[in-house]
């Protein structure tokens, strides 16, 4: 069994970005939108905010009270996407309840739409057309392509169907010529996909969802899931039990996670490319 080292794989990804953001003749910027002051958002605005700083770019966090009127984000995003100086833009989520989270997402310059979640971007995907792409599935298919995972003709099941990891995952592996199955709380006998699998992508939620008895001796084992179980970090993997039969496994914490940041810097270095092939040439 070999563990993929996401910790690892992004070191080796910030030498090439930087590289590539210090050839650029101006400074790249991110603007995260926060609202409220919930705990595990802090924690990963701060993790943006020393990687943004670390590749020299302009950071830009503003924080809404809970109560924030949509109209008022709106605005915002509006200045945002005129403002030449910022080229990502992200909404951290979770948004208050009285706030429409699609409507937000998609005021969003597609051109600097960092998090992929934009129609327009979730379109170019599925068309197999230059986009911002989710962080977490770009990540998982950097992991992929490092440890040299056969994807093309691969039976792969994606346990999840979210917009931000299973429905994008599902689409770049698909485009890659894999055969993919997507399943989620709906499904019956899950099992019966994922004994047949060769890679199984778990993106639930759910703390060592995936067992050692749904599982084939060989597969590579992606766990996207981050819970706690008294005060420990673990995935939605059965870790030590299904690691006996993996290939190849994340581990969590050090798997997907390290990656996911990395990503949204790069789609950064991305938006300000796209925006200069297809936006600014264009005018």
């Amino acid at each position: 069994m070999v563990e993929m080292n996401g910790k690892q794989l992004r070191d080796e990804l910030l030498i090439d970005l930087k590289e590539k953001v210090e050839r650029l003749n101006k400074k790249l910027g991110l603007a995260i939108i926060q609202v409220g002051n919930d705990e595990a958002s802090n924690v990963y605005v701060k993790q943006k905010e020393k990687l943004a700083n670390e590749l020299g770019y302009k950071f830009v966090h503003k924080v809404f009270p809970d109560d924030v009127l949509e109209d008022t984000l709106l605005k915002y995003i509006k200045k945002l996407n005129k403002d030449d100086s910022i080229d990502g833009i992200l909404v951290q989520m979770p948004l208050p309840k009285h706030l429409d989270s699609s409507r937000i997402q998609n005021a969003i310059d597609s051109y600097k739409d960092v998090d992929g979640l934009t129609f327009i971007n979730a379109g170019r995907l599925v068309q197999g057309m230059p986009a911002l792409i989710p962080c977490t599935p770009k990540g998982i298919m950097n992991l992929l392509d490092k440890y040299k995972i056969k994807i093309e003709g691969s039976q792969v099941v994606v346990i999840g169907r979210s917009v931000l990891v299973g429905k994008p995952i599902a689409n770049l592996l698909t485009n890659r010529n894999a055969s993919v199955t997507i399943c989620h709380s709906k499904t019956r006998n899950i099992e019966l996909y994922t004994q047949n699998a060769d890679i199984i992508i778990v993106a639930v939620g759910k703390a060592k969802f995936l067992k050692k008895e749904m599982v084939k001796e060989g597969a590579v084992i992606i766990d996207v899931g981050i819970n706690r179980i008294n005060g420990k970090l673990c995935g939605d993997v059965d870790y030590n039990s299904v690691s006996e039969l993996a290939s190849f496994i994340t581990p969590v914490p050090g798997g997907v996670g390290p990656m996911t940041v990395y990503e949204l810097m790069h789609n950064v270095y991305i938006a300000n490319y796209l925006r200069l092939k297809y936006v600014k040439n264009k005018k």
